[in-house]
């Protein structure tokens, strides 16, 4: 019954708005009901996928390229003191580093007639940090008894990563994974405000564009489908993370 929860808050919070904004006369510019936003939102929903899709993509992209980069940097790390202290610092700077400062510098160095590129760039930037800090604890958080084990055996070093360290980092990596999907869509969005212009397909220029025209039922309705996005990645991530610790949870559990 719980799981039927949220559904309810979301009917009553869109039954309450769609009440008070006719009750009030909230000008449709201002604030639309949510039944003006759904027909936007049909009206306009060949156009909006297609610039989903587009967003999606570089998503998709930068987030499966921070986190192959920040798995690999964070192995380096957990390997190499001196290579850590060398690095760390200047990933600290990127990530906290605003993406609107970098952002039409990017633009310059890939060329504006690069939009995607530096949409993706911008993007893995954000989304990395995540997955390095994540993947760097999981794999110091080691069975001290297991490490033990596999020195007493004279493992080597790749079989003490392969069968010892990314096992037991796999919790802490998947809820990096989970963060820094969500990072690099917003990373995309932000990214596609900042260094979008006219030639950018990604669904932030469709709102940038509604806004600009006061179709603001049809911004609504990009944001709804922007969020309704950022649940889809966040469910399959979750999905992923039940299926590959289901087995590793019940393992440490009868330990």
């Amino acid at each position: 019954m719980t799981r039927y929860l949220p559904l309810v808050v979301g009917i009553i919070v869109l039954a309450l708005w769609e009440a008070s904004v006719r009750w009030l006369d909230v000008p449709k510019f201002v604030l639309p009901p949510p039944s003006l936003i759904a027909e936007a939102l049909i009206a306009n929903l060949p156009q909006l996928l297609a610039a989903l899709g587009e967003t999606l993509k570089l998503t998709l992209l930068a987030f499966v390229a921070s986190f192959l980069g920040g798995l690999a940097l964070a192995i380096l790390f957990v390997r190499s003191r001196l290579i850590e202290r060398s690095l760390l610092p200047y990933a600290v700077v990127l990530q906290v580093t605003p993406i609107v400062a970098i952002a039409p510098l990017i633009v310059i160095w890939v060329g504006v007639d690069h939009v995607e590129r530096a949409v993706f760039i911008l993007a893995m930037v954000v989304a990395f940090f995540p997955v390095l800090s994540n993947a760097s604890f999981g794999l110091r958080s080691v069975d001290p008894g297991l490490a033990d084990l596999f020195r007493l055996y004279h493992a080597t070093g790749r079989q003490r990563l392969l069968l010892l360290q990314l096992p037991s980092a796999l919790p802490a990596l998947l809820a990096g994974a989970k963060i820094s999907a969500g990072l690099a869509l917003i990373g995309s969005v932000v990214a596609e405000f900042v260094a979008g212009s006219g030639e950018a397909t990604g669904l932030a220029w469709r709102i940038v564009e509604s806004g600009n025209r006061l179709e603001i039922p049809r911004m609504f309705a990009a944001l709804v489908l922007l969020s309704s996005a950022g649940l889809a990645l966040n469910w399959l991530i979750s999905v992923l993370e039940r299926r590959l610790l289901r087995h590793w949870h019940g393992a440490r559990s009868e330990a």
